[in-house]
């Protein structure tokens, strides 16, 4: 069984373009996401990332990650709004605690720790996208001339990881076919185990790549990465996010305070960049080859 975030190859337009060309897109959503208050905005960014990845195909990475972010919007956002008393809406009064003090439930704290949740799924969606849509070996040759060691390093990361998972959960199913007359196996066990197998399959790795060379002060050869058909686009829509939302916010459309009091504008930059990020997920979209006239 495939994990979620486990790099799956297919036909596609973030699959096939540049790994930079595929990055610097993803990362552009994050970074007008982080680079404003205004829930609109950021709720945008998260809906561009998500439809990026439907349509290049990853639908079940964005699945489980809009699952894991709401889980964390939710934690993030009732921590914020127990250890913050600022805020003038006060909505419930839950007294006095050794350690917090008077605890104050107020409109204000749970609406910024809202947005700090909402920037969070945003990056997870998008950062889901990026480990089921980019091929990491082509990740890896491109950083090796740059930093070879640190390049292995992260990609055998991303690739050992999603291992593991897919371990933990053939261990559970292996656990729980044995029988009802077999001793229930716990969480200590299964982990051994897990730990187990991940440090033979580093043993493993390890001495494949020795044997490969990679131990070795050799010069290697350049990496000839291809550039793909779609790098254009994706470049194109990266650099007009980034200009587009440092122009928004320059010029001071980010309207939205939560203290003392909250405030949420929705001037007419704004939208336009909250309507530009959505579009911006229409970029993975394949067109249709023109048909050959005979």
């Amino acid at each position: 069984m495939r994990a979620p975030f486990a790099y799956t190859p297919r036909p596609g337009v973030l699959q096939e373009a540049h790994p930079a060309a595929a990055i610097a897109f993803l990362a552009s959503i994050v970074f007008v996401a982080f680079l404003f208050e205004s829930p609109i905005v950021v709720a945008a960014a998260g809906a561009g990332a998500a439809l990026a990845g439907l349509l290049a195909g990853a639908r079940r990475a964005v699945l489980v990650a809009l699952r894991l972010g709401l889980a964390l919007l939710l934690l993030i956002t009732v921590v914020n709004a127990i250890v913050t008393d600022r805020g003038s809406t006060i909505l419930a009064r839950l007294g006095d605690f050794p350690i917090l003090g008077r605890v104050d439930i107020t409109a204000e704290a749970i609406a910024a720790g809202a947005i700090i949740g909402l920037r969070a799924l945003a990056a997870m969606v998008a950062a889901a996208v990026y480990t089921a849509c980019v091929d990491p070996d082509r990740v890896l040759r491109l950083l090796r001339p740059v930093a070879g060691r640190s390049a292995l390093t992260a990609t055998l990361i991303s690739r050992l990881v999603p291992l593991a998972a897919a371990d933990h959960v053939r261990l559970r199913e292996a656990a729980a076919l044995r029988g009802p007359a077999a001793a229930p196996a716990g969480r200590g066990p299964l982990a051994r185990r897990l730990l187990a197998g991940s440090l033979d399959r580093a043993v493993d790795v390890a001495a494949t790549l020795e044997l490969r060379g990679y131990g070795s002060s050799a010069p290697t050869a350049g990496s000839g990465e291809r550039r793909g058909r779609s790098d254009l686009r994706l470049w194109l829509a990266a650099a007009a996010l980034v200009v587009l939302g440092l122009g928004v916010k320059v010029a001071g459309a980010d309207s939205f305070e939560a203290y003392p009091t909250l405030e949420i504008g929705a001037s007419a930059p704004l939208l336009v960049l909250a309507g530009v990020l959505v579009a911006a997920g229409l970029v993975p979209l394949r067109r249709r080859g023109r048909r050959r006239r005979g």
